[in-house]
């Protein structure tokens, strides 16, 4: 009879930690790194800030992957930076590599499109089983951002309108009912403009389970009125690839945000 695979020794449980950093009000900050931009020197330099200014969680995904640079991307930052944990940020099934700490288990809650509610999920299932990832299943909202996102397209769903908290907020109250332990409120990769503290706040206010916002953080104030209003894990992307010394300002603004400092 085949054997579930055991997690590696000393690796945390990773929804146990976020789940802690909500109860003690901790802020934490992930990179997200997409394997299509994967460039091992620029890397190599941005995991250097890395150490100088640290951060919780590195993001690996995109909505367009070739599986050989996720691998290259993983190995090297397992190799560079092996004391911040590697979740996957998958958009398809074929995205799932062991070699990373986790998985977003993401179910697009805020679409239609049956694939990525579960269908996706259905066909990942056994790798997952077999892999020793921890499995983090996660309520992913796609929130208009002012303009098209690949996520939309690629996923044939419509975002939640930005002005409507209301909705966003049911739409994870019910996330929560059926089982997922975090909620994602994503404005996309390039978004014009963050999810807005209104929506964060309905929506915090609405589930217990801790809260992760992306999207549009491009200035230390967008990320610190995302934490402010309820956010517990911030996720930046595409501005630190293009300004990889924005990464000591939003450090900044994380740690600001967790002791209710003022923004200077």
């Amino acid at each position: 009879m085949p054997t579930t695979p055991t997690l590696p020794p000393l690796l945390p449980r990773l929804l146990d930690t976020l789940a802690g950093y909500r109860q003690q009000g901790r802020k934490a900050l992930a990179v997200l790194l997409d394997p299509d931009d994967f460039a091992a020197d620029r890397l190599l330099h941005f995991v250097a800030l890395t150490r100088q200014h640290p951060i919780d969680f590195f993001l690996v995904g995109g909505s367009l992957v070739l599986t050989e640079h996720q691998a290259a991307l993983i190995a090297l930052l397992k190799a560079e930076a092996p004391q911040v944990p590697v979740l996957l940020f998958p958009s398809h099934a074929l995205h799932v590599d062991p070699a990373a700490d986790g998985i977003l288990l993401l179910s697009l809650i805020s679409g239609r499109n049956p694939d990525f509610l579960i269908g996706q999920h259905i066909v990942a299932a056994p790798r997952l089983r077999q892999s020793g990832l921890q499995v983090l299943p996660t309520g992913y909202m796609l929130v208009d951002s002012g303009r098209p996102t690949t996520a939309s397209y690629i996923s044939g769903t419509a975002p939640l309108p930005h002005d409507k908290p209301s909705i966003a907020a049911a739409t994870a109250m019910a996330g929560e009912q059926l089982g997922l332990r975090l909620m994602y409120l994503d404005g996309g990769s390039g978004a014009q403009q963050p999810v807005s503290a209104a929506m964060i706040r309905a929506v915090r206010q609405a589930v217990d389970t801790p809260l992760i916002v992306g999207g549009g953080l491009n200035t230390g104030e967008k990320i610190y009125t995302a934490l402010a209003a309820g956010a517990d894990l911030v996720v930046v992307g595409n501005h630190l690839e293009r300004t990889p010394n924005f990464l000591a300002d939003a450090v900044a603004a994380v740690r600001e945000a967790e002791h209710g400092l003022a923004r200077i």
